[in-house]
């Protein structure tokens, strides 16, 4: 494949976490058009669709952005930028937001699975209602396969094919999640899908669509911050946390290099690893030993050990 590449990304309207930071996949849709690329957004809220595509016409232009909630026809060429309702947990949502695809770009060479929810709750499971359990297992679970298997309907009947991305969290090494459980098993279950769905494709010769899995790491998002209660989560935040659009700077270039090379090889794109977390917390470590601040340097030491690193990746 060639670019400018046909991109679709679930979930990616959330434009500010706080007066500074936007949404990881809101962040890639900027970071794709900034590459050429053709975007559709979409969130199960019409009215974040088009607060999300209204700012974007400030920062790219008039004639770059375009929004429909419903569908339309009759256009000769796309604008680069397009944005639509859908609910991932909804199978017929799911299905238009694909027909909606065909019908704007015709069809769709990535497709990046980004929606999912924590229902903003941070407490033992044994405390959480029936409406956040429902909400996180729909949305993260229920709400990816549906993506998963309508996209690979799609990327099947197209000649190109086409790469889904699912984008993991914590939990999905299979470490604990304390507080958030339900999150953890969810993204638990991205990764199986994921190595799942590849078996599958493998199974059939099928060569031209492939499933990856995407980690951007700790990325400072209304999830992560509604669970900084604790002075140790704060630590790891203010030191391993990016802003989503450092991430996706890193991000972006890496998904685009997959179909530009040709590649039929499944990948797993990660953004902040384990040594890189613990090169950046050791290092400050490091700094503060230098300048003699001993008894901060034990509490790191003791924080690292009491708190379970890899399970915040």
């Amino acid at each position: 494949m060639l670019p400018p590449f046909n991109v679709l990304i679930t979930g990616s309207t959330k434009e500010l976490v706080d007066a500074f930071n936007p949404g990881i996949g809101y962040a890639l849709a900027k970071e794709f058009l900034k590459a050429g690329d053709n975007v559709i957004i979409c969130s199960r809220s019409a009215e974040r669709v088009e607060s999300a595509v209204q700012r974007l016409r400030e920062e790219f232009g008039e004639q770059r952005v375009w929004l429909s909630i419903l569908h339309t026809s009759g256009y000769e060429s796309a604008p680069p930028l397009q944005g639509t309702k859908c609910d991932v947990r909804e199978g017929k949502d799911v299905k238009d937001l694909v027909a909606f695809a065909q019908e704007s770009l015709k069809y769709i060479d990535i497709w990046i699975n980004n929606a999912g929810s924590n229902a903003y709750s941070y407490k033992p499971l044994a405390e959480a209602s029936d409406e956040d359990l429902i909400e996180v297992v729909t949305t993260n679970t229920l709400g990816l396969m549906i993506c998963c298997r309508e996209a690979i309907k799609m990327m099947l009947n197209q000649p190109r094919g086409g790469h889904i991305f699912n984008i993991d969290g914590a939990g999905s090494d299979g470490r604990p999640t304390p507080r958030f459980a339900a999150y953890g098993a969810t993204k638990r279950s991205v990764v199986h899908l994921t190595k799942s769905l590849q078996a599958e494709l493998r199974m059939q010769d099928v060569q031209n669509v492939v499933v990856h899995n995407l980690s951007p790491g700790m990325v400072t998002t209304d999830l992560l911050m509604s669970g900084a209660t604790t002075k140790q989560a704060k630590f790891f935040i203010n030191v391993l946390a990016e802003p989503a659009e450092v991430v996706a700077e890193y991000l972006v270039p890496n998904i685009r290099s997959i179909p530009a090379n040709g590649s039929a090889k499944p990948t797993y794109i990660r953004f902040l690893t384990g040594v890189k977390a613990y090169s950046q917390i050791f290092s400050v470590k490091d700094l503060l030993s230098a300048h003699e601040e001993t008894d901060t340097c034990l509490k790191i030491e003791s924080a690292v050990e009491e708190f379970d690193l890899i399970q915040m990746l």
